[in-house]
């Protein structure tokens, strides 16, 4: 079997496989009916997360800071290319995947789990805001403010990642090219590797706490300032009130966190079954842009809102 790509130069320091394997799931029986719960759940994912874009377009009234946050959260749900690729791996058996696809697929992949973590967190700041300073809200939370957060983490995840998955590049594949994952994820791709590799461990550790462990702190540390500030409200009725504004928001940050930290952590601490592994890590990757179009955006007042009423564009008289 050839692995090595021909087109190598023979000076050559990194020896890149053509392609790698993508293991899967190991010997579990009628596999077929979770990719048709993957295809579904990827079916409800676009359309609801392409409904709550479209909604926020419309609807002149949603164009608020808040939403723009929403938005984001939105298209990096709808952007994940990784149930399809899923589906076209295991259902038609394309096991196999060119060196610089497997790198380009891993790249986004993970880059719109970053996205989704850290859309979280100015979620949280939005609430923060709104709850401890409301009478500054409006001064405090604007388009150009939240656009610019948005912008920021963009362009320092963009670049994290890209430095993240070219240090694959620096690595020699001389044996297995069997990926012991659902999709060229990083950690199992990287421990292929038949040289040094400690560099891509110690960045494994850095993303781990700066995209799994800085957000959660983050955003535990918001909600204790929300929670004394709602403690300081007199009235009970108002107190639930605004707490209830937090509600969807904490079920989405539990959904995202507890799982993929959990999965994370434990690949990192002890041994896991891969197939456990990986029905854990797929479910960890795949239900949050399933829930939270119907969490988040469609359970919230606005939102419900917008869609009983009429889309009329702003300045259109049809009487």
């Amino acid at each position: 079997m050839e692995l090595l790509n021909p087109d190598l130069e023979k000076n050559t320091t990194f020896v890149h496989p053509a392609y790698f394997i993508i293991s899967g799931f190991i010997d579990i029986p009628d596999m077929k009916y979770y990719y048709v719960f993957l295809f579904f759940v990827y079916i409800v994912s676009v359309l609801g997360n392409t409904a709550v874009m479209g909604i926020i377009c419309l609807d002149h009234t949603l164009r608020t800071p808040k939403y723009i946050a929403v938005f984001n959260l939105a298209f990096a749900d709808l952007s994940t290319a990784l149930i399809p690729k899923i589906l076209d791996i295991f259902l038609f058996d394309n096991r196999y995947i060119v060196y610089e696809a497997c790198l380009s697929y891993m790249f986004f992949v993970w880059f719109f789990v970053f996205v989704q973590s850290w859309a979280l967190v100015i979620m949280a700041y939005d609430r923060f805001i709104a709850i401890c300073f409301p009478l500054m809200y409006h001064s405090i939370v604007t388009k150009p403010a939240i656009v610019g957060m948005l912008a920021f983490t963009w362009v320092l995840l963009l670049s994290l990642l890209a430095f993240i998955v070219g240090l694959i590049g620096r690595l020699s594949f001389c044996g297995s090219v069997v990926i012991q994952s659902f999709f060229c994820d990083h950690g199992p791709t990287y421990r292929l590797a038949c040289n040094d590799n400690s560099l891509n461990y110690a960045m494994a550790f850095v993303v781990l706490i700066v995209i799994f462990c800085f957000p959660p702190v983050l955003i535990a540390l918001t909600y204790i300032c929300i929670s004394i500030a709602l403690s300081r409200i007199s009235s009970e009725k108002e107190r639930i009130k605004a707490f209830k504004t937090c509600t969807s928001h904490l079920i989405l940050v539990s959904v995202f966190f507890i799982p993929l930290l959990g999965t994370n952590i434990a690949v990192m601490t002890s041994y896991i079954h891969p197939n456990t592994r990986i029905i854990n890590s797929a479910l960890t990757h795949i239900i949050p842009p399933l829930l939270n179009p119907i969490i988040y955006s469609l359970k919230t007042k606005e939102v419900l809102s917008s869609i009983r009423r009429p889309f009329i564009p702003v300045g259109l008289n049809i009487l």
